[in-house]
């Protein structure tokens, strides 16, 4: 599937991107910040170790939630620092590594979000959705409110 393969390459392409951002503002300033020097390292790090996972491990959702995950939790820490701030830096949104970073951080929920979206769609269409109905838990023959569960 074209869209499939499309979003899973956009998504590694925003997390080595945002890897990228973090490495060069971290060799510019970060890294002589206590917190924000280390938590810019563990995305360096972490981008393409994901990135990796999302293009080769497609039998899983665990990737493509990682890459959400990923790309939610940098985004709020941005936001706080451009707001309230995030462990004594506040930003102002006038660089460009700050626009790179919003928008390869955007594309990993974006692309993230489509992938687990078409995942669903095909565990759905499988027959890996709920039984018809709703009824969970109950069975043939047994009285509303005695599901087969303790």
């Amino acid at each position: 599937m074209v869209i499939g393969w499309l979003s899973r390459l956009l998504v590694a392409a925003g997390l080595i991107g945002s890897a990228w951002v973090h490495w060069v503002v971290w060799d510019d300033w970060a890294r002589f910040m206590d917190v924000v020097g280390p938590l810019f390292m563990v995305n360096v790090v972490a981008g393409p170790v994901i990135a990796l996972a999302v293009l080769l491990w497609r039998g899983h959702w665990l990737p493509e939630l990682a890459a959400v995950g990923f790309g939610l939790a940098t985004l709020g820490a941005y936001v706080m620092s451009l707001t309230v701030g995030f462990f004594d830096v506040q930003e102002q949104f006038r660089t460009d590594e700050e626009l790179w970073g919003v928008i390869t951080e955007a594309a990993c929920v974006v692309f993230g979000g489509v992938l687990l979206a078409l995942r669903s769609t095909a565990h759905r269409a499988a027959g890996g959705g709920r039984p018809s109905g709703g009824h969970r838990g109950r069975h043939r023959g047994q009285p509303q409110g005695q599901g087969g569960q303790p």
